[in-house]
């Protein structure tokens, strides 16, 4: 269960029901952590003493999680520490050892104490180090993790032409950083706690205080508090769990893999949530218009990505509509085509044996599969194979009199226009609504996608993301936000923050208006 929320206590969930507190004795609590574990031998247990030799010492045992803790460099610190300050003899006397190691032995960035051995088991399998001293009923957690991560490269599913080829990795700290990078203001304020019962995953909460919508931002963190699972293994699981609206085909919460994308969505207003172990974050509240804008827009001129944004707006209707049309209007509507088109598209259709929309349910059917076998396929291999198959299939369908070849070239240019969103969710969405309109359009013709077409604007519009109109600004209808929906008007023009995101720091910042050069 999370624990975001300003009014609950920031202290750690344990793993059990009771939490069982830290012996004074070191044997005693070294041998709980052996049996706790199960001796399992990527646990690493070290004892040594702390102190000059003939001079007397204290016993201390050292515990971290072999491939996930950068041990080595803790320890060697830790001695260095001792040795430089000349402090084991202090520490072997002290009353407060404990103090001693933290603020003075130890040169580690993040130092603190823990008391019970949950909120120990959970720092050894989260990649830090404890020390644990003898006649110490605490013990000294040191954050130093070292795990092998896949580090920073360019994003496989939102490349751009111009812009950053930087991209999130499966590290919380990495992506934080790729952030902080882009966004050097203290304002920029970070929450982290652990979710799941049992994985512990690290959970974050990165927003811009004075911009972020203080509603959104509670809303978000009583969200993730009311998460009362076992286990987060990706972002999608927290996605599922706190999205709006269950029993809809349009996605409500925005993801990306880019940084860029995440710092402009913070400069907007939004809150970014960043889960441990995967590269894409999450962004809300999340608009309808916001799955059709790259980040490559506003790193070309304003003009070309304009036109952009029009070409996706385009494309979106054709994926959606372009099979049902053909459908209704072969069927039932064929006055609404020229003499010359109606007579050879029935002389292509004399040999199918198939209706209009059997002949594309199967094509589609058959793209959707060798879709899907291309992703699953070795990247070597599953490229060709999927482009190859589709040509090689769809010749033969032809050629066998299955189906028509303007049925092929509707299902084809429909597919192709379905990789033009930026937004891969989003496309999906476009899939599922296809086949329902289809179904419209060869029981009804025209009318039926009328009416199909009807619902689904009532169904947008009465989406929520986050307590956010999901059409804004087409319903409700934000004049002032118009100048970055389906138009991108040119930087200087774009002072003012969306409205019903960001409701407090409204105004980006004065931004003058480029002057023409004069040439004497």
């Amino acid at each position: 269960m999370g624990i975001f929320s300003k009014t609950q206590n920031n202290t750690d969930i344990s793993l059990n029901p009771s939490t069982e507190f830290l012996n004074v004795s070191l044997v005693i609590n070294l041998q709980k952590i052996r049996d706790a574990f199960g001796e399992s031998t990527d646990i690493v247990i070290k004892e040594f003493i702390l102190g000059k030799e003939g001079r007397g010492g204290l016993q201390a045992g050292f515990i971290y999680t072999e491939g996930l803790a950068d041990a080595d460099d803790i320890l060697s610190s830790l001695m260095m520490g001792l040795r430089t300050a000349d402090l084991d003899l202090d520490v072997a006397s002290s009353h407060q050892p404990n103090r001693i190691l933290k603020d003075f032995a130890l040169a580690v960035g993040d130092v603190k104490e823990i008391s019970d051995f949950n909120s120990l088991y959970t720092a050894v399998l989260s990649g830090d180090t404890v020390i644990l001293l003898d006649g110490q009923a605490c013990g000294i957690v040191a954050s130093k993790r070292g795990w092998k991560d896949r580090g920073v490269t360019e994003p496989s599913a939102q490349t751009v032409i111009r812009g950053p080829r930087e991209g999130f990795s499966e590290t919380l700290r990495i992506n934080t950083a790729l952030i902080r990078r882009r966004i050097k203001d203290p304002n920029l304020w970070l929450e982290t706690n652990p979710i799941g019962h049992i994985t512990r995953t690290d959970v974050s909460i990165m927003y811009i205080r004075g911009i972020v919508n203080e509603q959104v931002l509670n809303e978000v963190r009583n969200r993730l508090d009311r998460i009362d699972i076992d286990g987060i293994l990706e972002s999608g699981y927290i996605e599922e769990l706190i999205q709006d609206e269950t029993f809809t085909p349009f996605p409500t919460i925005f993801n990306t893999e880019r940084p860029d994308a995440v710092a402009a969505g913070l400069l907007e207003g939004r809150v970014a949530i960043l889960v441990d172990g995967t590269p894409f974050v999450l962004m809300v509240p999340a608009l309808f218009s916001q799955f059709f804008q790259a980040s490559e827009d506003y790193y070309q001129r304003w003009d070309f990505a304009t036109l952009l944004r029009i070409l996706r707006f385009f494309s979106f209707f054709i994926a959606l509509l372009a099979p049902s049309l053909f459908i209704a209007i072969t069927t039932f509507h064929q006055e609404l085509l020229p003499t010359p088109l109606l007579i050879g598209l029935a002389a292509q259709r004399e040999g199918v044996p198939f209706p209009a929309f059997i002949e594309a349910v199967m094509m589609e059917i058959t793209f959707e599969i060798l879709r899907e076998a291309g992703v699953r396929m070795p990247r070597a291999i599953g490229q060709s194979v999927s482009i190859v198959g589709t040509l090689v299939i769809g010749q033969a369908a032809v050629e066998a009199g299955l189906v028509s070849p303007a049925m092929v070239i509707i299902v084809s240019i429909t597919a192709i226009s379905n990789f033009v969103f930026p937004a891969f969710n989003m496309g999906i969405s476009i899939r599922m609504l296809r086949f329902g309109l289809m179904g419209l359009a060869a029981s009804f013709g025209l009318f039926g996608i009328t009416v199909g077409l009807v619902a689904m604007v009532l169904h947008l519009c009465s989406l929520r993301s986050f307590g956010i109109p999901y059409l804004t600004p087409f319903a409700p209808f934000i004049v002032n936000d118009q100048k970055d929906s389906i138009l991108r008007l040119p930087r200087w023009m774009l002072l003012s923050r969306p409205r019903l995101i960001s409701k407090t720091n409204k105004i980006r910042g004065k931004q003058s208006k480029p002057e023409k050069s004069r040439v004497p």
